[in-house]
């Protein structure tokens, strides 16, 4: 797998661009047909309101999404520093570096919209190089996968941080000289035993991970949520939004709440750019 990317990550985007709408997405699409039951299902309970016609439409423009994501993440292996800056632009970066300074700690929510992988390039683009970035990540089954991951991702700055570790490191955390940033993706669906906070999201009783609304409370960390969006193919702009700088002050869920709502005004900006293969809703509220 590692010597697959280091060969596909020489050719042009153009040239990746050109393979994921010939080969990737009608083979992922058609042939293979992944996961085409979860997501045809997923947003047909998640957009009753459009028409069949129109949910086919998300269904496909979704799959040339999710092809152009497996190239652009395997682009992403070579492309400079200056090339990056220009496809991904943050668009008010001096209020997340200003609440990484107040709070010593910020954790930013965001979700599987647009290129979440590219997010990370966030740490080589701060002004304040004292801060540092640190990325909360599942540990994948595969072993080969699992190192593909970590080294795609060490390759935009950070540090990747085990899901299961996130507690020890903010401890750590705690003491450092530096103020930090934690990037994490929350709008997978929690365990059955995890499940304890559920809300409507896109028309579905749907339970949340909470883990972030507790840490930041317990470390009085500010808490903020990335807006990504897609103006064009390749090219991703994300703007931060705060969610609170008085974490303490929150009442309970309530960060996870906002967080749950700020995601869905996000998705239904570019309902094609989300994750639909994620098997969101499989489990249901008990009685």
């Amino acid at each position: 797998m590692l010597l697959l990317i280091r060969i596909f990550s020489v050719f042009p985007l153009w040239l990746l661009y050109f393979l994921a709408d010939t080969l990737l997405y009608p083979l992922v699409r058609y042939v293979v047909r992944y996961r085409i039951k979860i997501v045809r299902k997923n947003i047909r309970l998640s957009f009753p309101e459009k028409s069949e016609k129109e949910q086919k439409a998300i269904v496909n423009a979704f799959y040339h999404h999710f092809a152009d994501i497996l190239v652009e993440i395997i682009y992403g292996y070579r492309v400079s520093d200056e090339e990056m800056r220009e496809r991904v632009v943050f668009e008010n970066m001096e209020l997340l570096e200003d609440l990484a300074r107040k709070k010593h700690g910020v954790i930013a929510y965001l979700g599987h919209m647009c290129n979440w992988e590219w997010i990370a390039d966030v740490g080589k683009q701060f002004s304040d190089k004292s801060i540092v970035e640190y990325n909360v990540y599942r540990k994948q089954k595969n072993e080969r996968a699992d190192r593909a991951m970590l080294l795609l991702r060490s390759k935009r700055g950070g540090e990747c941080v085990e899901k299961q570790q996130l507690l020890r490191k903010l401890v750590q955390l705690r003491h450092a000289d530096h103020p930090f940033v934690i990037g994490l993706i929350a709008d997978q669906k929690p365990s059955p035993r995890n499940a304890h906070t559920w809300t409507t999201f896109l028309n579905q009783d749907t339970a949340f991970l909470d883990g972030g609304d507790v840490l930041a409370r317990k470390f009085d960390l500010g808490v903020i949520y990335a807006n990504i969006t897609s103006p064009k193919r390749g090219y991703y702009r994300i703007h931060f939004e705060v969610i609170t700088d008085n974490p303490q002050a929150m009442p309970e869920d309530e960060i996870t709440l906002t967080y749950a709502r700020l995601i869905e005004q996000n998705i239904r900006q570019q309902p094609e750019r989300w994750l639909w293969t994620h098997n969101r809703w499989k489990h249901q509220r008990e009685k």
